[in-house]
């Protein structure tokens, strides 16, 4: 008893019963993570605390501070690698850490059917679209990767379909490029309507038609019927120039170049290819033939041409006058 006859308790027994009664709880979360089943402790008698004291009720558990403990330190793990550059460096090797999981998990992507292909390349679908190894089948947005396959020029529409585990189908409608289209020095693939697709990169479209001019791309089936209409001379026909947007002047393969008339000029280009059938006048040493006058063609001779010609004619004995 102490002073004041009251009956004083050991707080090392009081706490001796309440750790017994926790200690199962501390243990447990261990023992499932591990695989195991830890067996209760013996059951003690749990004393009553002495007067004036009280257990603690609420007071967080050692299992959850643990593991509160272990989700701060990752999380500062997490903001030190992002602010000092560790996880950029990880994505851009391997890939999210979500698709890293996917991978090991067996959902990556081993094999891609791309299907519909005309003008554009596996190759420049796989960019587009920003696929690569790094990303797995699991976590792949088709809507995303449609919406980023659409952006590419070529691509008129796109179909995604995932195959699971690994299989990933792509079926590519293309915009079908029918001319060539250029304007201030910049050349245009453009579609059927006119309606330009993309700049042109390389040479492979070299073999369409060729219009040159503002506004010549919205005239695109004037020229196409000019073409019709020059019959076997369409292989010579290199472009179409859009002159003050009224007429055409067609460039040859040769260098000539052939002034149609702003009204007709689809019967003038049919005159014109039966006349070289005739005379060979585009293999003749010209450098344009002028059908804007109906029923009438006039050419204009090289420098080299003419100065021989005028050469020829100074050589030419005049004409005698008659006597009066």
């Amino acid at each position: 008893m102490d002073g004041g006859g009251r009956l004083l308790r050991s707080i090392g027994g009081a706490g001796s019963g309440f750790l017994a009664e926790a200690h199962p709880r501390f243990a447990s979360p261990f023992a499932v993570l591990s695989g195991k089943i830890a067996p209760a402790p013996p059951s003690q008698s749990r004393q009553r605390p002495a007067a004036g004291l009280s257990e603690t009720i609420g007071t967080p558990r050692p299992g959850w501070g643990i593991a509160l403990g272990l989700l701060l330190f990752g999380a500062v793990g997490l903001f030190g690698a992002v602010r000092g550059g560790e996880y950029a460096t990880f994505v851009a090797q391997n890939g999210s850490p979500g698709d890293v999981v996917a991978k090991a998990l067996g959902f990556s992507i081993r094999t891609i059917a791309i299907s519909g292909l005309k003008e554009l390349t596996p190759r420049e679908i796989l960019a587009g679209g920003g696929i690569s190894p790094k990303l797995s089948l699991a976590l792949l947005d088709p809507a995303a990767l449609r919406e980023r396959l659409r952006a590419i020029p070529l691509v008129k529409d796109v179909t995604i379909a995932k195959l699971f585990p690994h299989d990933l189908s792509i079926s590519v409608t293309e915009r079908e490029p029918v001319a060539l289209w250029q304007n201030e020095g910049q050349v245009s693939l453009i579609a059927g309507d006119g309606v330009p697709i993309d700049a042109v990169h390389d040479d492979r479209f070299n073999a369409l038609p060729f219009v040159v001019g503002a506004d010549a791309n919205a005239r695109l089936d004037e020229y196409q019927a000019l073409l019709k209409a020059a019959g076997s001379l369409q292989d010579k026909i290199r472009a179409g120039v859009l002159v003050g947007d009224r007429r055409w002047t067609l460039r040859m393969d040769s260098g000539i170049e052939v002034d149609l008339p702003e009204i007709g000029a689809a019967e003038a280009m049919t005159r014109l290819a039966d006349i070289e059938t005739r005379y060979r006048i585009l293999e003749k040493d010209v450098v344009s033939v002028d059908l804007r006058i109906p029923g009438r063609i006039t050419t204009r001779l090289s420098e080299d041409a003419a100065a021989q010609r005028a050469a020829a004619l100074a050589k030419k004995p005049k004409a005698k006058a008659n006597p009066a």
